[in-house]
């Protein structure tokens, strides 16, 4: 995709909400930039994001496998066409390992460049806190190979009251993907994006910025509080989700955004980023997004381990 490619989030969202088989809508939760661009931008024609990949993922875990794989026939059926990228690699057969195999990604029909394709994601199983692995791995069976389903403990939390849209699917909340990105990730590591000079973490940390960076100016303009809410609702979440673990999570939430404050270049690349995506028609600059973070640390994870304690 162009880097002047905006996409309005509302259309993408219909044309995703349209080609789903009615059967599946129910079982979709929409995460990730359309999901946030479609919660803030909706019938605001001056908005707009630009993103590559459309995450659906599909919930409850129990299901999410036969879901997708449904999904995944129906979409070819009807003249979607895998994305094909060297990257990615070609389906696989049954002998293949699962870690070996692609994950589905689609483009619609007839749009050899379309500037986004439709990713699959699986809601994740019962969090297990002993386990150092965060991304799972299931096998895809369809009729043109075999691919893999990826599931992220923290994206749990997308599962937590999402909200229905009028194209009857749902969108994650922002401020549960604010969580899921914050736990994920710890701290700042030198793991890149792929074909990309970009660090994973700082694109995720940043994307929390941009949330909460929103979620003011609309609370400025409504005479609003929902950040107020944020930490409310992700301690809420934490405790349905994760159980026991909840306390030791919510302590834990800030340390990745505290290791990117910490990091004047990190920092700086999570704003570009965050300004060529979510905040794409804003162009946000450095003071505003230091001062976005140190309200997210004052208000949002000081009062979440508040909650908490």
């Amino acid at each position: 995709m162009k880097i002047d490619e905006a996409l309005s989030p509302s259309e993408v969202l219909a044309s995703v909400a349209a080609a789903l088989p009615e059967s599946a809508r129910a079982n979709v939760i929409v995460v990730g930039s359309l999901a946030a661009g479609h919660y803030f931008f909706a019938g605001d024609g001056a908005r707009a994001i630009r993103t590559k990949d459309v995450d659906c993922l599909f919930s409850p875990w129990a299901r999410a496998v036969a879901a997708a794989e449904d999904v995944t026939e129906q979409l070819l059926d009807a003249h979607w066409t895998l994305r094909e990228n060297r990257a990615f690699g070609a389906p696989g057969s049954a002998t293949d390992p699962v870690e070996a195999l692609p994950r589905v990604r689609l483009l619609p029909p007839g749009a050899d460049t379309s500037p986004w394709f439709l990713e699959l994601l699986s809601a994740p199983p019962n969090f297990e806190p002993g386990d150092p692995s965060r991304k799972k791995l299931r096998r895809l069976q369809t009729s043109v190979g075999d691919f893999s389903i990826a599931s992220f403990d923290f994206l749990a939390l997308a599962e937590w009251q999402p909200i229905r849209t009028s194209h009857e699917i749902h969108i994650a909340r922002p401020e549960m993907m604010a969580l899921a990105n914050l736990l994920h990730h710890p701290r700042v590591d030198d793991t890149l994006i792929a074909s990309t000079t970009q660090k994973r973490s700082n694109k995720d940390l940043g994307r929390v910025l941009a949330l909460a960076y929103l979620t003011v100016l609309r609370d400025r303009r409504d005479g609003a509080d929902e950040l107020a809410t944020w930490p409310v609702n992700m301690w809420a979440a934490l405790q349905d989700k994760f159980g026991a673990t909840a306390r030791g999570l919510a302590a834990a939430a800030g340390s990745g955004l505290e290791d990117l404050l910490s990091r004047s270049v990190d920092f700086d690349q999570a704003l570009m980023i965050a300004n060529l995506g979510l905040l794409a028609s804003m162009d946000v600059d450095r003071e505003a997004f230091r001062a976005t973070a140190e309200r997210v640390r004052a208000e949002v994870l000081e009062e979440l381990v508040e909650l908490a304690s």
